[in-house]
């Protein structure tokens, strides 16, 4: 006998062209479908996002406008349950409307007593406590929730929700694999292109003044100054990161004279592609989260530059630091640590394989207990 389809409506911050947040519905997407043949349970995923159309196109998904109410209510009205995550999506440190739309979604999900699931979120900063008992009655009313680090966990219990009901996991991406299909590959590159150690870059703008881009441009011009290297950018979010990318190959000047190369990768709208890039760098210098993450997954040396509590979260997780923040950053340092890594990344791979398999492992734990629920 045949079971009936399940249909989920997954919820977050997708179809905004950023790879970090695509690359973790395509993660959620690839989990449950594993997990849905393992404990054979057809589930259907229904995608909340900003352009349905491109999300139907790269996925293969059902897909409806994240901000028509009409067609969210039906989706959620119709189907059998909710996930909401992975991501950011619970912080107020970019607006003040995001908190209210995620929230509003999981409780029209819970009036509509439909099962609601907490994926891996990355929950904070909450600046605004008036959202506390939000978060906590949406929270207490889900039936699985996670979170992608204990700072969220502990953040959870601090609003009043019970420790015992929270998982801590591992963001979904790093459960994510290599694509073996030949249409998402990394940009190929010129056999010139790939003679010197290869750098990736992920940055994005944050600060008004430009400091921030101003200490990294000269980090990566000292790091040139010591060793012949090519600086690959790797934009995340487009075209915000692409334009922060040119910003510091202007500021460092010209590098051809240091022996050195300097490129931009091109758009990808494949998530996985742009895991492809990073796969094949020696090191990677990251602002954006899921670069680092990226990184990790394909056990590539990173050095991470923090801008918001969620950078500092990853790494401790790989018992890591950030070289420095977007307030405090001294060149001389991120260049000497991006030469120590580059010169020691096999050490670096070897002391951090362990915990990285253990957090690949476990990534597709909250699909697993999902599929379950459904069984």
């Amino acid at each position: 006998m045949v079971a009936t389809p399940r249909r989920i409506v997954i919820s977050g911050y997708y179809g905004f062209n950023n790879s970090g947040d695509e690359a973790v519905l395509r993660s959620i997407l690839t989990a449950l479908e594993q997990e849905s043949k393992a404990q054979g349970v057809p589930i259907v995923p229904i995608v909340l996002s900003i352009n349905p159309r491109l999300t139907k196109r790269l996925y293969q998904v059902q897909a409806v406008h994240r901000m028509d109410f009409r067609k969210v209510f039906r989706a959620i009205w119709t189907s059998h349950g909710l996930i909401s995550g992975g991501g950011s999506l619970l912080q107020d440190a970019t607006g003040s409307k995001t908190i209210p739309y995620y929230l509003g979604v999981i409780k029209l999900a819970q009036w509509l007593r439909k099962p609601t699931f907490i994926y891996s979120q990355g929950v904070g900063p909450v600046n605004r406590k008036a959202f506390f008992p939000f978060i906590r009655n949406a929270f207490q009313r889900s039936k699985f929730v996670s979170v992608r680090d204990i700072e969220s966990a502990e953040l959870l219990q601090s609003m009043g929700l019970a420790e015992e009901r929270i998982h801590v996991v591992p963001d979904p991406v790093m459960g994510l694999p290599i694509s073996m299909d030949p249409e998402i590959y990394a940009e190929e590159l010129d056999a010139s292109e790939l003679t010197l150690p290869m750098v990736g870059i992920s940055v994005r703008f944050w600060k008004e003044d430009r400091g921030d881009m101003h200490r990294i441009a000269d980090a990566l011009r000292l790091l040139c100054e010591e060793r012949p290297v090519h600086l690959r950018f790797l934009p995340f979010h487009l075209p915000s990161d692409e334009e922060a990318s040119r910003y510091i190959i202007e500021r460092m000047g010209d590098l051809t004279e240091l022996g050195c190369q300097v490129s931009i990768c091109s758009p990808h709208e494949q998530p996985q592609a742009m895991l492809a890039e990073v796969s094949r760098c020696q090191l990677l210098v990251g602002m954006r989260l899921h670069s680092l993450i990226y990184a990790a997954s394909q056990q590539v040396p990173m050095i991470g530059i923090s801008y918001d509590p969620k950078i500092d979260h990853f790494l401790h997780r790989l018992q890591m630091e950030p070289v420095g923040t977007t307030d405090v950053l001294n060149p001389d340092l991120m260049s000497a640590e991006a030469s120590y890594l580059l010169n020691n990344r096999a050490q670096w791979q070897a002391e951090k394989r362990e915990s990285i398999e253990n957090l690949k492992q476990q990534a597709s734990e909250p699909a697993e207990l999902i599929v379950e629920y459904f069984r």
